[in-house]
């Protein structure tokens, strides 16, 4: 296998690559900052969920891998010959040695502490000594797998508030449940009658495999499956859907039950709290790396 080096200037990247993927056989491309790790390094900031404010950088670097080296110099030829790529410049082919692709991902992936004695475990991985409770989870096609802040603060949230309040936890809704990991981690603490839900239907198979990983019962759908009052409400998903639905996420909290929000960024936090406001009350119980958890409990 070889990899071909193409310089492109911003707006020709994604014609390039798009040509060398549909049409010019190569097995991947990706694109990359050619002037990254350098002064003239510029990088592209947006919100999450929302596009970057730039389509790229100013010089990309597209690399493509082909099966041959004659493959990767045919392509070039094609590529160069065409009236819109006069700005492209070839950087060179080189041979890929062979890898265990597979190890190499998962070594990309280790244990994540929630709490010292509550981790997210990849299957590949033996659980450390000190793990009371461990969830069982592979990277995969739905969000959520612990690495990041917005999933270990909900965990955290759970793990924290399990002793006193799990008793209550007869019920509990998941939504937006992604790999299931909220939904999963609030079974491993006692909940029972936890509905975990997604438009997705990829989340909803992922969510149902988790489960199974982890012996834990649970029942997973499409959000229609939300139905009634729940003691404790989870969603972790972004600030602007979250203020969509905060009609619909409260209406699902009974008296005296919790309200678990994350996806949020610490400047968008009155954004929530006045969202919210006709229904409950919202504040922020806990913050990593800019982002933060909401939470709000109804009176009684």
């Amino acid at each position: 296998m070889v990899e071909l080096l193409l310089l492109c200037p911003q707006d020709e990247a994604e014609a390039v690559s798009d040509a060398l993927i549909d049409d010019l056989g190569a097995l991947s491309v990706s694109v990359e900052d050619a002037d990254a790790n350098t002064e003239a390094e510029r990088a592209l900031f947006g919100e999450p969920g929302m596009p970057a404010p730039r389509g790229g950088w100013d010089r990309s670097l597209v690399k493509a891998l082909f099966d041959s080296d004659a493959a990767a110099q045919s392509a070039t030829r094609t590529l160069l010959a065409q009236d819109w790529a006069g700005a492209v410049q070839m950087q060179g082919i080189t041979e890929l040695v062979d890898q265990d692709w597979v190890r190499l991902t998962q070594s990309q992936f280790a244990p994540v502490p929630v709490t010292p004695t509550f981790w997210v475990v990849p299957s590949w991985h033996e659980a450390p000594a000190e793990a009371l409770k461990v969830i069982r989870l592979d990277p995969g096609m739905a969000f959520g797998t612990g690495t990041h802040p917005t999933t270990r603060m909900c965990l955290r949230w759970i793990a924290n508030h399990a002793a006193d309040r799990a008793v209550h936890w007869s019920r509990v809704l998941d939504y937006g449940c992604g790999s299931g990991i909220l939904a999963i981690g609030a079974a491993l603490h006692g909940a029972v009658g936890v509905d975990a839900v997604d438009i997705d239907p990829a989340a909803v198979q992922a969510t149902e495999d988790n489960a199974q990983a982890n012996a834990v019962r649970l029942r997973a759908g499409l959000p229609e499956l939300a139905h009634g009052p729940y003691p404790l409400v989870l969603a972790n998903i972004l600030a602007s859907p979250l203020k969509l639905l905060a009609p619909l996420l409260c209406s699902h909290v009974q008296t005296a039950g919790d309200l678990v929000l994350a996806g949020i960024l610490d400047r968008q936090a009155d954004e929530l709290i006045e969202a919210y406001a006709p229904w409950l009350t919202l504040s922020v119980s806990d913050a990593e790396d800019g982002w933060i958890l909401m939470t709000a409990q109804r009176p009684t």
